[in-house]
Order: structure tokens, then C-alpha cells, then sequence
């Protein structure tokens, strides 16, 4: 693997470590237990300190809040829950003081039930230009009981859901699509009107000043014609290794019909050329749940978006010689294309790093993690979790953060089933436990209540008493701790220039099956995912090793599940 240096005064999204703000669990604002667009403003400082370049906020629109704000229901307003649009405008004016970028989503696969156009369209009969932003269709079977097609939703059962005089006010019988929740209709990006209104969205958040998009399912929107019959199976988050680099740049996927069809990237150019009319390099990310990463790569073609997720990477888990397939794999698809390759652990979607490390199969990924499962090793994950945090931060390209993972947080593992709100637990009958445990309230403070999250103490989701050990300011200028961890290894990667750096493989460590070892520059990353230590090279300096708070300093050999920041001879 060889990967070459960027230029170091590139845009500022070739390199930048963004941090996910998940708007309802970062701080509380006003003391009603649901975290708001003041509450993160109050605390940008936390994250201006931590060292990040930029935030993206999850949805904070107008929603029915039917899967935590991804319904949207009004593209052009803040939700009374979390805001005004004058607070978001005070945030953006803030972090940009700070000298913080701000990314928000956008959610363009589908709205809201409550969105106008869907109560438009429930107004008027089929084959109405109001019906027509949305993909409604007759039922199968002589009297149309039947749903158009086999495709299931995402969050389990039919992603067809028939409109009925009961529910919906309308007796046609025609069915709508939500790959998703039944209250999350697709859109039909067919429609030159449903093109024609997200560029006016787009145009909106930019006329106020946001530095980004982080787009929903961007592999979505475009549907095979005919909607044919599938029966494969899609999940939340997918990551594949490609085997080699060789295989990542020829190989074919395959997503089924409602997913990563050619027409997607029609509508990308279209978005780009709406951004590249605006100065201050906006960027468009990419949650594109796309396999191989030569399909992904499609994704950040120039003239297209500019990142996309890495969740290969993400996917990969504890094990080297996968983690180094994907990396070597990942580098030569988006140097392919002139993109830069981002690393991400953990977000919204999956059990937070910190715990999925921990678990007995480390490169295991459950959809969630209840009190009856087995336990994660709460000491292993977070010795893990750091150490391949440390890999991440030393990579070059861009690194995603989610929130909390600064304080090394935990899965919420024993999360009380009758409180869990993700529609994918309740769809499932909890076959699927769903992504509350990772979306609990952040702990600021140790002996606060609510560990002040909220003034008032309140949170949407309890957290768990031993999360008081995790606070921030529990961890606030304390040596070795992880809040300082971070802090050491940002300082650190902006200082060396790592994110514009170069990658090679060590010659040194080839042939170590349990060793990532990577030059970038004038450093050394060395990760040790085996159980024995192992030799590093002699006189080597020291820059930052991702060992827990009282391990011994590291000398000669790097410890098991441990990686080590050293100045390259």
C-alpha cells in the first residue's frame, strides 16, 4: 500500500475530523430531558477545546420524531423540540466564532407521512401530480390486497403499507413504499419536482451559512424500474473488505433494486454543481451503505459528492489482517478518483466501539446489546476502543467522531426493553434491540444530576449510574484519561499534519499477522491487535501511546491491544 501526500493547504474536508452531535442527547437546553440547538450551543466549547474541525448535527427539522427526527415533515424549520431557526442560527454563528464548521443532514429519500405533500397526496386520487412525488402503486392479487412487490423495510415487515379510510382517510386501497418506517414514505426521484425541491432546500441551509451536507441513505432514492421482486436482504450498515486492493477496484455489488442504482449519481452532479456555487469549499458526505468499496468510490467521483463513509472499515472489527485489507483497499479506490478516504468507529446507527470491541468476538456487530446478551468486557472494549481510535486519528484523510466516544463511553447494555423508542425494535417484535443503547444522554458532570445533561436531571433515556465515572468532568485535565487521550492525539495529528500525510506499510512488521504498522510521514503508527507484546524499533521516541490511565509507559515492545504514536528514523 502506498498512499501519497495531499497538499496541505487542500480544502478543508480532505483532512477534517468531524464529530457527530446527535441533537436530542448532547445537552439539554431548557430542562425537559431532551437535548436542543441552545443546549449544544452551550457546549461547542467542549469541542473547540477537544480539537475537532467541524460538527455535524443529526436531523433537528420539523419532525413527528417517529425515528428521532429522520421523518422529516418540514425541510426549512427547526423543531419546536429542539429550537428556532433563530437558535440554529446563533449555533452556527458560534461555532463559527470558535472556528468550527457545521455539516447537517439531509434526508432525501423520504419524508415524513405528516410532510404536506403526503397529506396533498392522501387529498387527491391516484395518478394525481401530488401522488406523484411519492411511489404509490395498486396491490397485486384480483382485488389489490396484495403489496406491489416482495421488498421488506429495513426496520422489519413490509416496506408497502396499504392506505385505508381507518388510518389514512382514504379508501382507494392504493399501497405507498417506505423502505423504512410505515410513517416514512419514498419519495419518486423520477419526479422533476421532488429534484427541483432539494435544491432548493440545499440552497436554503447554504444561504444561512452551512459548510455541508451529511446525506441520509444516500444509496437510496433511485428505484429499478418495475420495482421487480428481490429477495435479498439489506441491513442498517454493511462493510466489506474486498478481499485485496486489486478486487476493490473491479469488483461488482449488488444492493438489489431500491438501492445504488446508476441514477443516483445524476443527482449528485446536479447537488454538486448547486454547492460549487457558493465559496468556503461546501462538502456533501455520504452515508452510502455500498459494497465492494470500488462501488463506493462511484460516490466521490469529482465531480460528485466529496466523502463517503468508510463503513468497511468501520464493519471490519478487531482483526489486522482484515483491517489492513480494507485500508490498502480504501486507498487505492479513492486514489483512483482524487477523493480522500475517511475512518469512522462508531455513530448514531451501531453499538458505540468502545463495547462491540469488548465483546468475546470482537469483530462482531449486533444490532444493539440488551442486559440478557452477553456482555461486552467493559475494561478490554475501552483498552481496544482507544487503541483503535489512535490507528484512526493516525491514518491520512478524514475522521468522523461520535459523540461521547471522547469520554470513552459505553454501550448502554442494560436499557429497560419497555423504554427503547427505535422503530426498528418495535417493527422487529425486539427481534432487533435497535440503536438506543448507543443514543443515551452524554454525562457532563459526575455529581450533577442528570449528570448535567439536563438542569433539571431529566433525560429522554436513563443513563447508567456507572456512566458517572465517564463524565467529562471526571476526565478534565486528568492524565491518561481518554477525554485527554483525545485531545493529545488531535493536537498531535494537526501538528505532524497527519490527515494530508502519506501512508506505506512498515517493512519492519511484514509478515506479523497481528500488527498494523503504517509511516505517514514522520510518524510511526504501530497497532498491536495480538495478545503478546511485540518489539518496537530500538530508540524509537515515544509521541502517544492509546494505553489505560496507570499502565506502565511503553518501552521496548508495545503491549497487546495497544497502539503507539512514534517519530519515525
Amino acid at each position: 500500500m502506498v498512499h501519497h501526500p495531499d497538499a496541505a493547504d487542500g480544502p478543508w474536508w480532505r483532512d477534517a475530523v468531524i464529530y457527530q452531535v446527535y441533537p436530542r442527547s448532547f445537552a439539554d437546553g431548557n430542562g425537559d430531558g431532551i437535548g436542543d440547538l441552545p443546549g449544544i450551543t452551550a457546549r461547542l466549547d467542549h469541542l473547540a477545546a477537544l480539537g475537532v474541525d467541524a460538527v455535524w448535527l443529526s436531523p433537528f427539522y420539523r419532525s413527528p420524531q417517529a425515528d428521532a427526527g429522520y421523518d422529516v415533515a418540514d425541510y426549512r424549520d427547526v423543531d419546536p423540540l429542539f429550537g428556532t431557526l433563530a437558535d440554529f442560527d446563533a449555533l452556527l454563528d458560534r461555532a463559527h466564532d470558535l472556528g468550527l464548521r457545521v455539516v447537517v443532514d439531509l434526508v432525501p429519500n423520504h419524508t415524513s407521512d405528516e410532510h404536506a405533500w403526503f397529506a396533498e397526496a392522501l387529498r387527491t386520487p391516484p395518478g394525481s401530480p401530488e401522488r406523484a412525488r411519492y411511489l404509490f402503486r395498486d396491490g397485486r392479487g384480483a382485488d389489490g390486497s396484495l403489496p406491489p412487490n416482495n421488498w421488506d423495510s429495513i426496520f422489519g415487515g413490509p416496506a408497502w403499507t396499504r392506505l385505508t379510510p381507518e388510518r389514512h382517510g382514504v379508501d382507494d386501497g392504493q399501497w405507498y413504499l417506505h423502505l423504512f418506517d410505515s410513517k416514512q414514505p419514498d419519495l419518486d426521484w423520477t419526479n422533476p419536482e421532488v429534484r427541483a425541491e432539494f435544491e432548493d432546500v440545499l440552497r436554503f441551509w447554504l444561504d444561512r451559512g452551512v459548510d455541508g451536507f451529511r446525506v441520509d441513505v444516500a444509496h437510496g432514492m433511485v428505484k429499478a424500474d418495475g420495482l421487480p421482486d428481490w429477495d435479498g436482504h439489506v441491513s442498517m450498515i454493511e462493510g466489506s473488505d474486498d478481499g485485496d486492493a486489486a478486487d476493490a477496484v473491479s469488483g461488482s455489488g449488488n444492493q438489489g433494486p431500491m438501492f445504488d442504482q446508476d441514477g443516483v449519481h445524476e443527482i449528485y452532479r446536479a447537488w454538486r454543481r448547486v454547492l460549487d456555487e457558493y465559496d468556503g469549499d461546501r462538502m456533501l458526505v455520504a452515508e452510502a451503505w455500498v459494497e465492494p468499496l470500488s462501488r463506493l468510490a462511484r460516490y466521490v467521483r469529482p465531480d460528485e459528492m466529496h466523502q463517503a463513509f468508510n463503513f468497511a472499515f468501520l464493519a471490519t472489527g478487531w482483526d489486522a489482517p482484515a483491517l489492513r485489507r480494507v485500508i490498502a483497499a480504501s486507498y487505492a479506490v479513492n486514489d483512483s478518483v482524487g477523493a480522500p478516504t475517511t475512518w469512522v468507529l462508531s455513530n448514531h446507527d451501531v453499538v458505540r466501539h468502545h463495547s462491540r470491541l469488548g465483546l468475546p468476538d470482537p469483530t462482531s456487530r449486533p444490532n444493539g446489546i440488551g442486559a440478557a446478551d452477553q456482555q461486552p468486557d467493559e475494561e478490554l472494549g475501552l483498552r481496544r476502543g482507544r487503541a483503535a481510535t489512535l490507528l484512526l486519528l493516525g491514518l491520512p484523510g478524514s475522521a468522523y467522531l461520535y459523540q461521547g466516544e471522547e469520554l470513552g463511553l459505553p454501550e448502554h447494555t442494560a436499557l429497560d426493553d419497555a423504554l427503547r423508542q427505535d422503530p426498528a425494535y418495535v417493527r422487529t417484535g425486539g427481534a432487533e434491540l435497535g440503536r438506543d443503547g448507543c443514543r443515551v444522554p452524554l454525562p457532563w458532570a459526575a455529581h450533577e444530576p442528570g449528570f448535567g445533561y439536563s438542569a433539571s436531571g431529566d433525560t429522554w433515556l436513563p443513563q447508567p449510574a456507572s456512566w458517572a465515572a465517564y463524565a467529562a468532568d471526571a476526565q478534565d485535565g486528568v492524565p491518561g484519561s481518554t477525554l485527554e487521550l483525545y485531545r493529545a492525539a488531535l493536537r498531535l495529528r494537526r501538528a505532524e499534519g497527519l490527515g494530508t500525510g502519506g501512508a506505506a506499510w512498515e517493512p519492519a512488521y511484514d509478515g506479523q499477522d497481528h500488527v498494523i504498522a503504517v509511516r505517514n510521514g514522520d510518524v510511526l503508527v504501530v497497532a498491536n491487535l495480538g495478545p503478546a507484546p511485540v518489539p518496537l524499533p530500538d530508540g524509537a521516541e515515544v509521541l502517544l501511546a492509546s494505553g489505560l490511565p496507570g499502565d506502565a509507559p511503553v518501552g521496548p515492545e508495545l503491549p497487546a491491544d495497544t497502539t503507539v504514536w512514534l517519530r519515525a528514523r
